[in-house]
């Protein structure tokens, strides 16, 4: 089996930790990761606990296929409650540390209590301590991984921590591992401060070698690492532009969400754009982007490494950011750009380089600037309220300074840091929040793509891209075109996405292999490596227990069906121009469909007879 079958406990409060056998009942329903996370905090924790309590866990887990030579097999989760939203959140990370802790010995670190004073924990194989953290309270995450580097000598160490902005309670701050790879969302990393929980470093060297069928895994990742190769998005498209190849594509068909999603096209989207990062500048005749890199074990490489030109306003007197960092991914550039309606294309890297430095999602961060934004055009936010910031669409000193405030927790954002739900009910206007769930939306618009605002309203986190990404049919053809202004056959169409991601998810893999994967591509790896006699249907069906552990917890939480809903300004305000000019997101029409099709009665609970089959 794949799983190393330990987990670690580590109790903040008494300074102990703890081996303990990983349920092997639980990783055959649920697999790993995502799944296997959520079932653990299910039974541990009541869903009404305060998401910043020392009652609720934070849990750092891998996937079964984590630290293998499958591809993309880099990737962890933290799972927790989350206290931007109140629901169960997992946030997925890529990057070493989650392989480096597979490679240690451990599935999952399951942290509870509170320490009395800030700590780290020190994981190396089987040794495990925690060790005091008070010289690394208010440090950035990359000065903290630059002292835990130094202090333990060893240039291998993979560390995940937390930077300035959770520490100040910012509810969207996520955790960091290897200086620019995020679990971004939800404010997982707000939870970990909260706990006085700096950092985790790890390391590793023991392997993974519980695989069940070695050769025949090697010919089963092999074989998928081939269809990566032959798919164009996956061996061209990301590693060429990234998620960024998407900004100019979104663009055109009308699903760009702009200055605070009142409008669904950004005329300064070529200028923020994939292309556009690899144009030259004008000053010293280098581009934004340096090049791509890869999380462990990757065959795709998407991600992005980039500068700042010295001479912009944001950086002229600070050579501290005048070197190579994470650059621009697609949803970070959409919210710091189109969506305040900045295109300075360096002020977005300077604020993305912000984001990753202290630890804040810039997704939910650029759609609260945006919110401000307009309630400051409306005359409701003001100067004085902002600390003389002049709040408006365009502002590439206003976004910039904002992200200063922020990472910090001074001024002014102390109140971005709350999220824009809690910003624009503080202001007298909750309907300018563009959330579900008190979570900010991502970069595609539901009046134009309709069967994303169906996955937006029942995501189990909140407004999420990652749960149900049907912009890969609506848009892009993938596995099959589906028409993006049509309702008919979105509710199916959702439901298959969302058990799919979770299983996918679960696994240890990167959801960008399923650009060029489908469920047959997956299962013969799972198989391979794990007991249990992994199919296509088991996955799909590992998933859709998932989903609906999920949303159990979110029910017991005290959330209903009244909150799978979307912002009135997507249900009423038609789409100004573009194909979808005159059109509103259909959420009425499919909604009732997914419940019937997900097995839950008219307000959204699991029936009776769908908990017996899933076995819940």
């Amino acid at each position: 089996m794949a799983w190393t079958g330990k987990i670690l406990r580590v109790d903040l409060s008494s300074g102990t930790c703890i081996a303990e056998p990983l349920n092997m009942e639980w990783a055959t329903q649920y697999l790993g990761q995502r799944g296997l996370a959520s079932k653990y905090l299910s039974e541990e924790i009541d869903p009404t606990v305060d998401a910043l309590s020392a009652g609720n866990k934070f849990i750092m887990v891998t996937g079964p296929l984590t630290g293998t030579m499958a591809s993309t097999g880099g990737r962890y989760s933290v799972v927790t409650k989350s206290p931007l939203t109140g629901t169960i959140a997992c946030s997925n990370s890529g990057g070493f540390i989650g392989a480096e802790m597979k490679n240690a010995g451990w599935d999952m670190i399951i942290f509870e209590g509170k320490a009395d004073s800030p700590v780290y924990l020190y994981l190396e194989n089987e040794k495990a301590e925690l060790l005091p953290a008070d010289d690394l309270w208010g440090l950035s995450v990359w000065a903290t991984d630059e002292a835990l580097h130094r202090k333990h000598q060893d240039p291998q160490l993979r560390i995940a921590c937390v930077g300035r902005s959770a520490e100040a309670g910012c509810l969207y701050a996520g955790v960091i591992n290897d200086l620019h790879r995020a679990a971004g969302r939800s404010g997982v990393g707000t939870v970990m401060a909260s706990k006085n929980l700096k950092a985790v470093a790890v390391r590793g060297t023991r392997g993974v070698g519980n695989i069940k069928d070695p050769v025949g895994f090697m010919q089963a990742t092999e074989a998928a690492k081939q269809v990566l190769a032959d798919n164009a998005v996956t061996s061209q498209g990301l590693p060429t532009y990234g998620t960024q190849v998407l900004m100019n594509v979104i663009n055109e068909v009308g699903a760009m969400p702009t200055r605070n999603m009142r409008e669904v096209r950004f005329e300064g989207a070529s200028n923020i754009s994939g292309e556009a990062m690899h144009e030259p500048r004008k000053s010293d005749g280098k581009p934004n982007l340096v090049t791509n890199a890869a999380c462990f074990g990757c065959t795709i490489a998407c991600g992005r490494i980039s500068t700042i030109d010295k001479g912009h306003f944001t950086v002229k007197n600070k050579p501290e950011y005048w070197g190579a960092s994470g650059g621009l991914e697609y949803e970070a550039a959409w919210a710091l750009g189109s969506d305040t309606g900045v295109d300075d294309l360096d002020a977005l890297t300077y604020v993305n380089f912000l984001c990753n430095e202290d630890g804040f999602d810039p997704i939910s961060f650029g759609a609260t600037v945006a919110a401000a934004m307009e309630l400051f055009e409306m005359g409701v936010l003001t100067e004085k309220d902002t600390g003389g910031l002049e709040m408006r669409f365009g502002s590439a000193e206003a976004l910039t300074r904002s992200a200063e405030l922020t990472m910090t927790g001074e001024g002014f954002g102390k109140e971005l840091g709350l999220g824009s739900k809690r910003l624009c009910e503080k202001y007298g206007h909750p309907e300018l929040s563009m959330t579900v769930k008190g979570q900010e939306f991502p970069a595609y618009d539901p009046r134009g793509i309709q069967g994303m605002g169906l996955a937006y309203a029942t995501s189990n986190r909140g407004a999420c891209h990652l749960r149900g990404y049907t912009v890969s049919s609506e848009v892009m053809g993938i596995p099959e075109k589906t028409d993006p202004l049509v309702t008919d056959g979105k509710a199916g169409l959702v439901k298959a996405f969302q058990d799919a991601t979770a299983a996918v998810d679960s696994a240890g893999l990167c959801i960008f292999t399923t650009f060029a994967w489908t469920l047959a591509d997956i299962a013969p790896q799972i198989d391979a490596a794990c007991e249990g006699g992994w199919t296509m249907e088991k996955l799909a069906e590992v998933g859709e227990r998932i989903w609906n552990l999920e949303r159990d917890f979110n029910l017991a939480a005290g959330l209903t069906g009244k909150d799978d809903t979307l912002p009135k300004r997507l249900l009423k305000d038609a789409a100004n121009t573009g194909p979808a000019q005159g059109r509103v997101n259909e959420l009425d029409k499919m909604l009732p469909e997914y419940y019937e099709l997900r097995g839950w009665n008219v307000e959204g609970v699991p029936t009776e007879s769908t908990r017996q089959r899933l076995g819940l």
